[in-house]
Formats: structure tokens, sequence, C-alpha cells
């Protein structure tokens, strides 16, 4: 452990506890789940309020198209509300990205809506650790890295979307477009435990829904002219499971479809999710799945597509990862604060920045837990731990720490 330098030491005089835990207090006030145009609006405009501080242009960028099956097997357009970006010196030859989400998983409907104070540095309420006290963070870190003159030598961009919950689809192409070339990128998402443990290595993600046409007749007078649908996804579902191993969990997760007791159904929808724990377990699904479309479409004589794909890729780290992880513990030791890693089965935004070569630790928020629930609660003073350590980290980088 070693102390922080003087111009380091002075970031920490620009960091306000009061002023995070009252944005995020006020942010978590609005109910901004993925589904919610109007919260999702609402969030933005505060959010592009609060921002405009930095010294760089506030832009919120429209969602790129999305469409999903629906349980009768149609494609249909997703609406997705528009995400935030913040540019800071374009200009710069070394530049970061850094990146969080305004959308929570507490749709407008949701009866979690309150923040209660469960003691004097435990605040419970929706989207408090994930991640609205996050983006408080990365705006307070980034209002102290700019009161050192290190900080003129280097740009960045924010963005901060508004369906990360729900897999970036809409975000994805702003997220590669705004990680190309970038030295470095954290990510905001909670801690991986209470204690400020980092996620480390993540697997993958993707999401498919599989469309079976059969062929429609009266159970008990003609059952041999029809062609159940419903029982060509079952079998799909069934192999799926036999397709998985240690490397590949896959998920069947629902069946749509099915009609009265004495009708043949004549369609299907299967949906599922698999997570990949390497790039080649991914790839080999690729090819095993559409296989598996063959065989299901022979054996029951029905009509399979298959719609969806990989949306998060596996993140391994590499040497230049491993680099950013061993700064961001040197600097929390540095604070007094341990700081150690894991590997997650989650997925993040970090797994779409990784997949463009840029080394991320995407767990710089704040600690907390039991995101995803009623339940969720952020330690309060964890926010002042992970504003200085962040501010800290940049300063670093910006100093040419290397990777």
């Amino acid at each position: 452990m070693k102390q922080p330098s003087p111009s380091e030491a002075a970031l920490f005089d620009a960091i306000d506890q009061r002023r995070m835990l009252e944005r995020t207090e006020d942010w978590a006030r609005i109910n901004s789940g993925t589904t919610n145009m109007a919260g999702l609006a609402a969030m933005a405009e505060k959010l592009s309020g609060a921002f405009s501080a930095l010294p760089g242009e506030v832009t919120l960028r429209d969602p790129a198209p999305v469409s999903a099956i629906d349980a009768e097997g149609r494609e249909v357009e997703l609406e997705h509300g528009r995400h935030l970006v913040v540019s800071v010196r374009p200009e710069a030859e070394r530049r970061f990205i850094l990146t969080g989400h305004m959308d929570t998983v507490y749709p407008a409907e949701h009866p979690f809506q309150e923040l209660t104070w469960l003691d004097d540095d435990t605040l419970n309420g929706p989207g408090t650790a994930d991640m609205k006290a996050g983006i408080a963070v990365i705006l307070e870190a980034l209002t102290a890295f700019e009161t050192s003159d290190i900080a003129q030598s280097v740009g960045y961009d924010v963005m901060i979307n508004s369906d990360e919950e729900t897999g970036s689809l809409s975000s994805a192409a702003l997220i590669a477009e705004l990680a190309a070339g970038k030295a470095a990128a954290l990510t905001y998402e909670p801690s991986a435990l209470p204690d400020g443990t980092l996620a480390h290595a993540r697997g993958g993600s993707g999401n498919y829904a599989v469309v079976f046409k059969g062929r429609s007749a009266h159970a008990g007078r003609n059952p041999e002219d029809g062609r159940n649908a419903l029982v060509a996804a079952a079998d799909f579902a069934l192999a799926l499971k036999r397709m998985q191993h240690d490397d590949l969990p896959i998920n069947p997760a629902k069946i749509d479809g099915g009609s009265a007791n004495n009708v043949v159904p004549d369609h299907a929808v299967l949906r599922f999710n698999i997570r990949p724990k390497t790039t080649s377990a991914a790839d080999n699904f690729t090819h095993q799945v559409n296989d598996l479309v063959d065989t299901i479409a022979k054996d029951h004589d029905v009509e399979v597509s298959l719609t969806g794909g990989i949306s998060r890729p596996p993140k391994p780290v590499d040497a230049r990862a491993a680099k950013l992880f061993d700064l961001v513990k040197q600097a929390g030791a540095d604070l007094g604060q341990t700081i150690g890693w894991q590997p997650s089965g989650g997925v993040c935004d970090g797994n779409n920045i990784a997949a463009c070569g840029v080394p991320v630790v995407d767990t710089m928020g704040v600690r907390g837990g039991r995101i995803h629930s009623i339940e969720e609660f952020m330690i309060v003073s964890s926010l002042t731990e992970r504003a200085r350590l962040s501010a800290l980290v940049l300063h670093r980088l910006a100093s040419g720490a290397p990777l």
C-alpha cells in the first residue's frame, strides 16, 4: 500500500457524498423500466442536465430498430428509449469510455417503487444499486477528474443506455461505435458482492425464438392428418437440454402455442437462452442448433424457423484486461480498500466492450446486493468509496499507466 500522490489526493476534494446520494434518491424515484418510455424520457432529461456540467457535448441518440417474435410467431417491433452520450475532448489521442444504464427491471406497474432506509448506511429501493447510484458515481468521479491538469491530455465518452436490462439490442451498435479505439473502459454495474468484489471473466448470453408451423386436424376424427407443432417444440426443447455441457448452459424457458383439446395444434413458439462460457462453445452451438432445426423439421414434418443469437459474447480476461484489474486493485489498496474479483455467470455491456478488444472492468459501481428483487439495496458510504476509486484510476490511466 502506498499513499496517493498530492495531485491524486487533491482529486478527492471535489467528491461530494451528499450530492451523489441526493442524485441517487432523485433518480431512483423515477420508474425507468426498460418498457416505460415516459420514465426513460424523464430519466434522460435528468441525466442530460446533470452531465452537462462536464466540459463536453451531451446528446441523446435514437435507439436502433429491434424486433421480436410474439406468441403467434409474428415479428413485431419493440420500442426503446433514447441513449445518453457525452463526448469530452474527442480530438484527444488517448481516450476512454465509461458506461452505465438508466433502465431497470421494474416496469411502471411493478409494486416496488419506494425508497426505504434499512439502517444508517443501507438504502433499499428500485435501481439503487443497479444502477442509479452507479451513474452518480460516474458523474462524480469525472467531475473530480476534471479538476486535475492531467485530464486535459485525454478524452472520454460516457454512454448511458436505456436497454441494458434486456440485452442492449438497441444500443449494441452504439456501444461498438463508442468503444472503438478506446484505451480502456469502466462500466458501473454494482459490485459482484456487497464487500466490493469485482466481476472478472464473464460468460456470454444468447436469446432465441423458434417458430413451429404444423397442420391442424381433429384430434379424434383424423389426427393422422395433423402435424403437431407443440410436440415438435417440446422435442426441440428436450434436444437442447441434451446439447448442454459445462461450457454451455442452456435454458428452454417458455413455449407458447396449442389450442383446444380436440385440435392438433398447428403453431408453437419456443424461447430459450444460452450462456456460453467460451467463444468456441458459442460457435459450436450455432452449427449444432442449425442442424437441430433441420432434424426437427424432418422428423415432425413441420416448418421450423430460428431467430435470435448471441447478444453478449463471452468475456475472457486477456493480458491487457488483467493489467486494468491490477491497476484498479492497486488504486483500491492505496485508498485502504481491499478489492478482489471472481468470475460471473451474469452478463452486461462489459461483454460487448471486451468483444471490441478494449480492456474493461465492469463492476465499478456501488457496493450493494439482491438486485432484480424487491430487496435490492445499496451501501450508501460506498458512493464516496467508488467515486474516489474511479477518480484515482482515471488519473493513473491518464498519466500513462500501461495496459
